[in-house]
């Protein structure tokens, strides 16, 4: 391994926080069981994947990266849908349970274990569509990887990001409702201090190459148990941009 392998990859690992990949993979065989630890995962993929293939007006051949991909969830109905999917995590274990489960279910999917800023000084440019789910908020600095998603698109491409807006309405919501009344997620999943503001995850964007080209609201109703989008982003919320030409 030469020395400017070795420099960045020591320049990455600034930008992992190990308690994070600890607590992930301490569930990792539990990603795909859709009444299990990670339900909502499973309840919102649907909504996601209509929001990126109508966004993108379809996926079929294109190169799409999935940053952040944990079990395999998105990426694999990204692959389902014709992409030649790349599913990128820095958890041995996840991307493992990815792998298997992309195995059994016969779907091709190139799982990498590798940071994304890695990943962007070894292929840039090289991505039409990049989604970023639920990854900024479980980073020492989500500037970074905005920042490394920017460099690995394609002139044009389109990059999606969702993460949770940071308020008292979301600590209600997302942390004491979600994981410690109504456990629909594990506790401690998340970090309020480590929530983004939209007007924060812009700013980064403005000092990109990408540019916005919507931002969406993702809620819940527990009354009908499903998820929704909509044009508030109190909590839950979808940046859509694009690479500029």
């Amino acid at each position: 391994m030469s020395d400017k392998t070795l420099l960045h990859i020591k320049k990455h690992i600034n930008n992992i926080d190990f308690n994070e990949i600890i607590k992930f993979n301490s569930v990792a065989n539990c990603w795909w069981d859709p009444n299990g630890a990670f339900k909502v995962l499973h309840q919102i993929n649907p909504i996601r994947l209509d929001y990126i293939l109508n966004c993108s007006k379809g996926l079929f051949s294109k190169n799409v990266l999935d940053v952040g991909c944990g079990g395999g969830i998105l990426s694999e109905s990204m692959a389902r849908e014709g992409a030649k999917v790349t599913g990128l995590d820095i958890s041995a274990e996840l991307l493992e349970s990815a792998k298997q489960h992309a195995l059994e279910s016969g779907i091709s999917i190139n799982y990498i274990h590798q940071t994304v800023e890695h990943h962007a000084s070894i292929y840039p440019g090289a991505y039409d569509i990049i989604t970023c789910m639920e990854v900024l908020e479980h980073v020492p600095n989500p500037k970074l990887i905005v920042q490394a998603c920017a460099k690995l698109i394609t002139p044009n491409g389109e990059v999606f990001f969702s993460t949770l807006n940071r308020n008292l309405k979301t600590l209600l919501i997302a942390i004491i409702g979600a994981e410690y009344i109504l456990r629909m997620i594990p506790c401690r999943t998340h970090n309020f201090n480590k929530f983004i503001q939209p007007a924060e995850l812009l700013d980064w964007i403005d000092d990109t190459s990408l540019h916005e080209k919507q931002i969406i609201g993702l809620k819940y109703n527990p009354f009908k148990d499903q998820f929704y989008l909509c044009n508030n982003v109190d909590v839950n919320y979808i940046l859509y941009t694009k690479q500029s030409i």
